[in-house]
């Protein structure tokens, strides 16, 4: 009951915050329809006692009460709907707002990359649709608390054994609450078959997969995984509503037998002539109300109990990122690098795994240097990345930029001094110039400087071809957006990469996996130039990732990553001359290529 009253008043709060007025508005206004229904019931009793003594006068007032409040039962919830319809909508969308901001405003991204997350993550998305109804559910259980209490005492006044009938109200709302936690843990249990599932969907209906779903015949075997999963899952969640449903019938029998006894005590009072016939005319009225008003409370607690589920997601989540976030940041970022980066006996494994990926990496990437990190897949070269960018922080050793513990700079003007280029880019479906732009925000809309960047990543003729130069529309998420090829996005992520100017540490990781051999060969050349010209103004260090040896020899500097651990490093000429693990592969691809 606590979180169910906590996230209630987290929903008016931001309702409040959104718009008072109509906030006090739509709770007037359910409040008016909510006392409207046991005043009818007092108007009825009036209406028929005059009625009954033949006073034609009273019985007229008593007859425009009674429609006066029939008018505030009928109209004043619908008035209410108008005023908290909007705000709804914005409560749901600032707990969208609020899920984004959890899923992509940590440092690091270990989060997302768990199971437990992603589990949670998962049953949220799902409720956040529950959110819109919420604040309807919050209003109309205040003006239920108020309702029922006016009924309450309309009750005692004709016997006080009857203020019990509300008593028989919590049978129902305990069994309500009981059910609920069932089918939550329902819910919680089949998250990971859910996520699934909706991935087997996505995969059949999305344009990228099509090609191999047809080639390697998978159509079938993608809707019987996806209808089988589908199928366990409805089995799990329909045995959880039938125990829930079991639970309620069994409160709301209860509630009945209660209803029943109630009636009998009023009609028993009238027949020994100590209620009068309006009495039991306005017992029935506020017995059957009460009825309704229990079921009413039961659906409407069940709607903010799941609500309450919802917001005990997003602390648990928020406190989850905010133990991941670093503590402490009193070390500027370099203007400038002299000596350059280094790895001092760094160890890392990923969290909720026992697998070190790297241990013992001992590495100096000098100032102004071109770096290459080449190695089989798996190797850890993507991890070293990952480090450089403090997606994660090392779970032993340090990683310094001239002398500065990397984890006490601040994260923010470290990342506006990094560029990149991923090997799984985002194809970001804006406005052309706006796909390049988001590399440096600052310049999104900055058409030279958009430009200027395409030219450094050599990946203008992308955009000589498109209809509309840098204003195209991009993707097929819009009916006049334009696709792209593989490698035409994976230039255009190139571009973003360039936007940065001086950057003091610029990355590619695998950004030319669209390419052939002899064309990534080529283009890494010029970014070798490139990456002199920044070393020269900053000292950045540029550092290319890659699994094809014959294309990074032009480096200043060739790490040799294999088994989580640097097994070289020097420039090309002297790892061939070692005759190592370089010179194995090197010459092993070489052969391939003749």
């Amino acid at each position: 009951m606590k979180e169910t009253l906590r996230s209630s008043a987290w929903l008016l709060r931001i309702s409040w915050q959104q718009n008072r007025a109509k906030t006090i508005a739509a709770l007037v206004l359910v409040l008016g329809s909510a006392i409207s229904a046991p005043l009818l019931a007092l108007s009825l009793k009036w209406l028929t006692n005059a009625a009954v003594a033949g006073d034609a006068g009273t019985a007229t007032a008593a007859g425009i009460a009674v429609a006066a409040c029939v008018i505030g039962v009928l109209t004043l919830g619908h008035f209410a709907h108008i005023a908290y319809y909007e705000l709804s909508e914005i409560n749901t969308l600032s707990a969208e707002l609020r899920l984004i901001a959890l899923a992509n405003g940590s440092a690091g991204i270990e989060h997302q990359e768990r199971a437990e997350y992603a589990d949670r993550v998962a049953v949220l998305e799902q409720e956040l649709g529950q959110i819109q109804d919420g604040f309807y559910a919050v209003l109309m259980l205040s003006s239920l608390a108020v309702a029922i209490v006016m009924t309450g005492v309309l009750l005692a006044l004709m016997n006080p054994l009857l203020l019990l009938l509300p008593l028989v109200a919590f049978p129902p709302l305990i069994a309500g609450r009981r059910a609920q936690l069932i089918v939550d843990r329902a819910r919680e249990e089949t998250a990971a078959d859910t996520r699934l599932a909706m991935h087997l969907f996505r995969l059949a209906t999305a344009a990228g997969p099509a090609k191999e779903l047809r080639v390697f015949r998978l159509q079938g075997e993608i809707r019987r995984r996806h209808r089988e999963l589908w199928e366990k899952t409805t089995r799990t969640l329909w045995r959880a509503q039938i125990r829930a449903m079991a639970l309620r019938t069994a409160g709301q029998l209860a509630f009945a037998a209660g209803y029943v006894a109630g009636v009998l005590l009023v009609v028993s009072d009238a027949i020994g002539g100590q209620r009068s016939v309006g009495d039991v005319v306005m017992a029935i009225t506020l017995a059957a109300q009460v009825n309704q008003q229990v079921s009413a409370a039961v659906s409407l607690l069940h709607d903010l109990q799941r609500i309450a589920r919802a917001f005990n997601r997003f602390e648990w989540l928020e406190a989850y990122v905010a133990e991941r976030e670093p503590k402490t940041a009193d070390q500027p970022v370099p203007e400038r690098l002299v000596e350059g980066i280094r790895f001092e006996n760094v160890a890392f494994r990923y969290p909720g795994t026992d697998r070190t990926v790297l241990e013992g990496v001992n590495l100096d990437l000098p100032a102004g240097s071109t770096v290459a990190i080449v190695g089989e897949n798996g190797a850890g070269k993507s991890t070293l990345v990952k480090l450089l960018f403090r997606f994660y922080e090392p779970t032993a050793g340090h990683i310094t930029a001239d002398g500065a513990d990397l984890s006490r700079i601040p994260l923010d003007a470290w990342r506006t001094r990094v560029a990149t280029g991923f090997q799984d880019f985002v194809r970001f479906e804006f406005v052309a110039r706006r796909t390049v732009g988001v590399g440096d925000l600052p310049f999104v809309d900055d058409q030279p400087a958009v430009e200027a960047a395409l030219e450094r990543a050599h990946a203008g003729d992308v955009v000589g071809r498109l209809e509309d130069g840098l204003l195209t529309q991009l993707g097929k998420s819009y009916a006049e957006g334009t696709e792209l090829s593989g490698g035409q996005w994976q230039k255009l992520a190139l571009g973003r990469a360039m936007m940065r100017e001086l950057p003091l540490v610029l990355i590619l990781d695998e950004p030319t996996s669209a390419l052939d051999a002899e064309g990534e060969h080529a283009l890494f050349e010029r970014y070798a130039e490139g990456a002199r010209r920044v070393g020269q103004a900053t000292g950045g260090v540029t550092v290319l990732v890659s699994h094809r040896f014959s294309t990074v020899r032009m480096a200043d500097l060739i790490v040799v990553v294999a088994d989580g651990r640097v097994v070289e490093a020097g420039p090309h000429a002297q790892l061939m001359r070692n005759r190592g693990l370089y010179a194995d592969l090197y010459d092993l691809q070489a052969s391939a290529y003749e």
